[in-house]
């Protein structure tokens, strides 16, 4: 791979609009040299890019897993390398929320500022002959215009950032943090935060996985996806109590038809079926596209034994 990149670099040095725009202006609060030198390294045996990036990330967030026991579960023999979901489906098995964020150098080097590594999707070929390859950003010196990488057989990969904004670039700039539960991602917007959440769930304990939500909802206030999320975990995790009462707020703050229900049939497993048959009915009343739902929850309401 590196030959190849040595071959191709020459391609590569075109005009870069966000490291100039960087360079001329760097934000006032933005460290102009970052080094996170605590992170791991795992050197990259052929085509096993994916498990050496995603362990040195796992490392970082204080989880140990080496790349041999990452490489069954994210690399695809037919691909001969591991695909965006199975990263992201990887952390989250081992217990990290794993996060993408915005597609752009400041918030890049902002997650670096905030001691988080970022994993990073490069095409080191060209679009019509792709060459890719996962590395993890570990720092960037702004005067020198270089960022740092953990990537391949190389430690510490110093590498222009013009260039590098060229080669992750032909990956729709796709990236993504891996943090230990309850911590998030210094640019991550809600979008993000939902799908993080929601992925993480699938393999987390409902317990975990409702504490995620929580600390999400700190943040970002009032999400609806977020609050049912949360919901639905506590549910899960055998706290209908507590779990009626998330529901509740989000169905007042949002008229959400589809908390309405959620907390008809949570309120049903508490045995308070008058509650429930009330909350199923202004689901109903919202007229919305939840009124099968809606009107399926007030018939097991009404049907329910007092």
């Amino acid at each position: 791979m590196r030959a190849a990149w040595l071959a191709l670099s020459l391609f590569l040095t075109g005009c870069a609009v966000q490291t100039a725009a960087l360079r001329a202006h760097p934000p006032a609060d933005l460290p102009p040299v970052v080094e996170l030198r605590a992170t791991p390294f795992f050197p990259q045996t052929d085509h096993q890019c994916g498990p050496a990036a995603l362990a040195t990330a796992l490392g970082a967030a204080g989880i140990a897993v080496g790349p041999v026991a990452l490489a069954d579960e994210v690399f695809v023999p037919a691909r001969a390398g591991s695909l965006q979901a199975e990263m992201l489906a990887g952390a989250r098995r081992h217990g990290a929320v794993a996060t993408r964020i915005p597609g752009e150098l400041e918030a890049l080097l902002r997650e670096l500022a905030a001691g988080h590594p970022v994993v990073v999707l490069q095409n080191l070929g060209l679009s019509f002959v792709p060459l890719w390859h996962y590395a993890v950003v570990v720092g960037h010196d702004l005067p020198r215009g270089e960022v740092l990488l953990r990537s391949g057989r190389t430690e510490r990969e110093r590498l222009p950032l013009s260039t590098f904004e060229h080669t992750w670039g032909r990956s729709g700039f796709w990236a993504f943090v891996a943090l230990p539960p309850g911590d998030w991602p210094a640019t991550a917007h809600a979008e993000s935060a939902i799908e993080a959440a929601v992925g993480f769930e699938r393999s987390a304990p409902p317990a975990v996985a409702a504490g995620v939500y929580a600390s999400a909802l700190q943040r970002w206030p009032r999400v609806l996806s977020l609050q049912v999320g949360r919901g639905n975990s506590l549910r899960a995790a055998g706290e209908p109590a507590q779990a009626a009462e998330v529901f509740r707020a989000a169905a007042e703050q949002h008229r959400s038809a589809a908390a309405w229900i959620n907390l008809s049939d949570t309120l049903l497993a508490l045995g308070r079926r008058d509650d429930a048959v009330q909350a199923a009915r202004a689901a109903l009343a919202l007229h919305d596209r939840w009124q099968p739902q809606a009107q399926q929850a007030l018939d097991e309401a009404l049907n329910r034994s007092r």
